[in-house]
């Protein structure tokens, strides 16, 4: 991978020395800047690492549109505009489920302590709705009263990021009983009812998921960010390498110092790492402090959740890519002191707050609103994914930014990637244990197709006549793609 202009120093990625390129990036796009870029490399950073590939494609075009914007580039003429727009829903609802996700589990992990701590405190799903409604509306503050802090917010984030995690590894490893190496490495556990170990083993792999979801997240910033076609990409290997160490010796460690398996596994909390905590340390202080750490970060997480989600839910308004595009589309500078697209926020505020309340009445289905995550997100990565190694195979010409992994890795890395997005959406789609029951059936699949045949009639019905590719605010400077001119969204 090389530097258009040789190495940089971390300190100088950000540099506003760079707006000229931004400028340059959004201009060869068509793309009119519209916010304040206050985000630069160790911001970035701190937004990625707590929120968690398809890095390369961002450097091809680094704005708010993301994944929709690459594949109306790559994708042939006459297909170009659907498959944008599919790739544009399937990404948006897979990021409103995922902000969900990010405060349901905030708030489940905080009643699980409420169940440690208090021997009378009665576990209610409507409990947990009212506090992910609190965990939303400070997630709504930071994004818009706070804005302007952001940047400085995640860089303060990307400390108690590294921080938390030795908070949790020292103790944990010092404390708790170790397992041998036999039963890391060698044991296998199967207690989903499935025969098939292998079957088991890909079913299981849903779990892992996780750190392979948002990492579209920065591309949806990247209009905020300065000097994105490198910042951005920067980050989400940082991110990966970061991450991953920090990832692999949290797995380690956990399970040497996992204990009694069948009682973690079973614990009233409802998250078997609260038992291990308390069965490392015995004490319920040490158990909340550490806990906590988990909750305070997933809240942070969640402050990028919504801030990736709203950019993308205003790139794809401002398209005419979903109903209310006008309203959706408006960007405003009262709130803040800088342009901010609080519609498109308070509207996934919403989004979310409603997804919420459908956990009062059933967590399976609720459970199946937030499966959206995986298949929405993954769908839009592999989609982009496809078309550009069709591009590659097909020698067609790739306009590339400062970075690029060369030819050969570059389509290794490719169909490896559509095989592990392949077999993850497929899987995600399984119940997780067997026998099957209303309650433990993954709905997952039917949630997912009721939401894309509902987008794709609205399409059908009025999109199609709107829907024209990203829009193009100023005359395109450089390159081509599959789009069209028009007018952006309305500013304030």
């Amino acid at each position: 991978m090389s530097f258009k202009h040789g190495e940089m120093a971390i300190q100088e990625l950000g540099s506003r020395q760079y707006k000229d390129r931004d400028d340059e990036d959004m201009a060869k796009f068509g793309r009119k800047q519209r916010f304040e870029r206050n985000f630069g490399f160790l911001s970035m950073l701190g937004f990625t690492t707590t929120m968690m590939c398809t890095w390369e494609a961002v450097l091809t075009a680094p704005t708010s549109a993301g994944q929709y914007h690459w594949v109306s580039i790559l994708a042939p003429k006459g297909q170009a505009v659907f498959l944008s727009w599919v790739t544009g829903w399937l990404d948006m609802i897979g990021w409103w489920a995922n902000t969900a996700s990010g405060v349901y589990f905030a708030a489940t992990v905080l009643q699980g302590l409420l169940v440690l701590n208090y021997d009378g405190y009665d576990f209610q799903r409507w409990h947990g709705t009212l506090l992910m409604f609190a965990a939303l509306v400070i997630c709504l503050l930071v994004n818009s009263f706070g804005a302007r802090l952001l940047p400085k917010i995640e860089g303060l984030i990307l400390i108690l990021h590294t921080a938390g995690f030795l908070a949790i590894l020292i103790p944990l490893v010092y404390l708790a009983p170790h397992k041998n190496a036999e039963f890391v490495f060698a044991n296998f556990t199967n207690t989903s009812g499935w025969k098939n170990s292998g079957l088991t083993w890909l079913i299981g792999l849903m779990g892992t998921n996780l750190p392979f979801i948002g990492y579209d997240g920065p591309c949806h910033m990247s209009e905020e960010v300065v000097n994105a076609s490198v910042i951005v990409p920067w980050c989400m290997i940082a991110t990966i390498m970061l991450n991953g160490t920090l990832g692999f010796a949290m797995v380690l460690a956990f399970l040497f110092c996992v204990g009694d398996l069948d009682a973690a596994l079973d614990s009233a909390t409802g998250y078997d790492f609260i038992e291990v905590f308390f069965n490392a340390t015995k004490s319920h202080a040490g158990t909340s402090v550490m806990s906590a750490i988990v909750i305070a970060l997933t809240i942070c997480a969640s402050f990028g959740f919504l801030a990736s989600s709203s950019r993308l839910t205003w790139a794809l308004a401002k398209d005419k890519g979903i109903p209310f595009a006008d309203f959706l589309s408006h960007i405003s500078t009262r709130t803040s002191g800088s342009a901010l697209p609080l519609r498109a926020i308070a509207f996934c505020a919403i989004i979310t707050a409603i997804t919420c309340l459908i956990n009062i009445g059933s967590s399976a289905a609720f459970n199946a609103m937030i499966s959206l995550t995986t298949a929405g997100l993954f769908s839009s990565y592999e989609i982009a994914i496809v078309l550009i190694l069709i591009k590659k195979l097909k020698n067609e010409p790739l306009q590339y930014g400062p970075w690029k992994m060369g030819r050969l890795w570059g389509i290794l890395i490719n169909i490896g990637s559509i095989c592990f997005l392949t077999i993850t959406i497929f899987f995600s789609f399984f119940p997780e244990e067997l026998p099957v029951t209303p309650t433990n059936m993954n709905w997952s699949v039917v949630v997912f197709m009721g939401e894309f045949l509902l987008g794709l009639g609205w399409y059908l019905v009025r999109g199609r006549k709107i829907y024209h590719g990203p829009v193009m605010d100023v005359p395109v400077a450089v390159g081509e793609g599959g789009v069209v001119g028009g007018d952006g969204g309305d500013d304030e």
